[in-house]
Parts: C-alpha cells; sequence; structure tokens
C-alpha cells in the first residue's frame, strides 16, 4: 500500500481509502469481514458521511472500530451540511449539529477528517472556516476539508484562515477519473478538470476522489451501443471517454493488468497526492484496487492516457 500525508493527521493516510456509502449495521459480518482485509493489506482510512445510508454507514463503522478496538490505527472521514430539500445548509448550526451526531454514530470524540459535503457559493468562507476552526480547537476534528468545492473557493477559503491566523483547508474530494464527467453526476458536485489538477499540482494539495473509477465505466460491461444505464450514459459517454477506455485496454494488455486497474492507477499517479475513494463488494474486488497501487505510470502515460495532447491541440 502506498501512503500519503494530510496536514493536520499524526499519520500517513492509505492511497486507497474505503467508500462506506452503503454500509448498514445488518451487514456488519459481512462489511466487517472486508474491512478486516483492507486492514491486512495496508489501508487505514474510511470515507463515510453524515447522510450516507440514513445515518447508518457512520454507525456500521462505529460498531466495527468498536469490536475490533482500532480507533486509533483508523483516520475516519465523514462529511456534513449537505443540502437538503429547502437548499444549501453550508452554515454553523448544519456543522455543529451534524458533526455532534456523527460522533455519536461513530463512538469516538473524534474524526481524522472532517470535510463539507457540498458548498453554497453564496455563504462568504469566512464564517464557515470559523465554524470549523472551533471544532479544531475543541479537538473534535484533526484536519478540515471539503467535498466538491471548487478550487478557487478553496483558495479563498485558505487565503482567509491565512490572514487571520486559523487553520484552512488541507484536502479536497471531487470527482477525479480518467473518464471525464459531461455533467454533474448529481447537482451541486465538482469534478476536477485540467485547471483544477493543474491547481492541485502547484500547491500540493492532497486530492481525494470520489467516483475514482467513473462508477464502473472501465469494467468491460459496457459499450457505446449498451446504454441501460442512464446516469452513465449521461455523465460517462462520449467519443472522447471510449478513447481514453481504448488506450487503457491497450496499456492493460501491455502492462499485463486489467482496463480499470489502469484506469484506477491514472489517479494513484497523478502529479499531486492523490488518494482514491473505492467500493468494493467482496475480496477479489478489494485485491484488484491494492494491486492497481503496484501500477507506475509515467507523465507522458498520463498525459496519453486522458488525451491531454490531443485537446490542447484542438
Amino acid at each position: 500500500m502506498n501512503y500519503f500525508t494530510i496536514p493536520g493527521l499524526d499519520k500517513p493516510c492509505s492511497q486507497l481509502m474505503m467508500g462506506t456509502d452503503y454500509y448498514k449495521p445488518e451487514l456488519l459480518d459481512t462489511v466487517g469481514v472486508l474491512l478486516d482485509e483492507y486492514i491486512v493489506l495496508g489501508g487505514n482510512s474510511l470515507d463515510s458521511a453524515h447522510i450516507y445510508a440514513g445515518g447508518k454507514s457512520e454507525e456500521t463503522i462505529g460498531l466495527w472500530m468498536e469490536s475490533r478496538g482500532n480507533r486509533s490505527e483508523v483516520i475516519v472521514l465523514t462529511k456534513g451540511a449537505h443540502h437538503n430539500a429547502s437548499g444549501p445548509r453550508v452554515n454553523k448550526q448544519a456543522i455543529d449539529e451534524e458533526l455532534a451526531i456523527s460522533l455519536q454514530r461513530l463512538r469516538t470524540d473524534y474524526v481524522d477528517l472532517y470535510a463539507l459535503h457540498r458548498d453554497d457559493p453564496n455563504v462568504p468562507v469566512g464564517p464557515i472556516i470559523e465554524a470549523l476552526n472551533e471544532h479544531i480547537e475543541a479537538g473534535r476534528v484533526r484536519a478540515i476539508g471539503v467535498s466538491n468545492w471548487t478550487h478557487q473557493r478553496i483558495q479563498d477559503a485558505n487565503d482567509y484562515a491565512e490572514a487571520n491566523g486559523l487553520v484552512g483547508f488541507t484536502f479536497s474530494s471531487p470527482n477525479l477519473s480518467l473518464a471525464k464527467a459531461n455533467e454533474p453526476f448529481w447537482a451541486g458536485c465538482v469534478s476536477a478538470d485540467s485547471a483544477d489538477c493543474a491547481w492541485h499540482r502547484e500547491k500540493q494539495f492532497p486530492l481525494l476522489s470520489w467516483s475514482s473509477q467513473a462508477r464502473g465505466f472501465f469494467t468491460g460491461s459496457f459499450t457505446p451501443e449498451v446504454r441501460d444505464n442512464a446516469d452513465l450514459v449521461r455523465v460517462f459517454y462520449s467519443d472522447a471517454n471510449w478513447e481514453r477506455y481504448r488506450r487503457a485496454e491497450q496499456l492493460g494488455k501491455e502492462r499485463g493488468v486489467s482496463t480499470i486497474q489502469i484506469a484506477l492507477a491514472y489517479v494513484l499517479n497523478q502529479p499531486f497526492p492523490s488518494c482514491a475513494l473505492i467500493g468494493p463488494k467482496n475480496k477479489a474486488e478489494l485485491e484488484s484496487c491494492h494491486d492497481a497501487t503496484r501500477i507506475q505510470l509515467s507523465e507522458e502515460e498520463l498525459n496519453w492516457l486522458d488525451l491531454s495532447a490531443e485537446l490542447k491541440a484542438i
């Protein structure tokens, strides 16, 4: 397993982070064994959120950590302040209320990583940073970050933090995958484009990618003619992405690995600290992801895979 550093944490974070959005306590016997296997492979970080499975994801993680007695060894990322039917909720009240509930569900008095699940560009960054710093000072949060924020908003927030002697964001979690999104998968979601990646490279700012494998686009289960998954068609079907698929398949054959492992290696070999949130359903899928961490890709191969040269020429 490879690791990277997130400022604010006292331990390195594994480059594969286990996604838990479908976890429920009634699945603990199954997912608990999968988590155990993940730990054996060197993984140490779990991704959850206040809204995942109606809160049951956090509950399951809490039960698993309690039963294994390994809280101090695990990096827990949870997210809050997601919008609801009434609209955006990126404010101090939502942060305070949801973090308290998340800690109770997780059966812990702190989370290692806390991220805002969505942004509300109408809210100034100052009050948000101040609210999150209260939780850092109280010991409830080790490091703060965001999911689905643009790099410009992150920079604005960190400029405010620096000017006011506060702790800024130290990680971001947008979508990043070899297949480029045509449009957001869900409203308010952000996929890292070339400008975002250039900013992450310049700042060496950690990126934790959700849908790092493009929701199965590279599994071989889909073709341009198979269009029964409306969301996948809407978000990832394009001529450019099918060419990226073809190139990943070609490189995979040359390396003796699968197409989806090349796609995962693309995320893990970025020229900035990167992490892939993965959602294996069984040991074989987990081991496939782990094997992908051993694949080294050059910058030339990364650019060839994502059509960088061709797109610049247009």
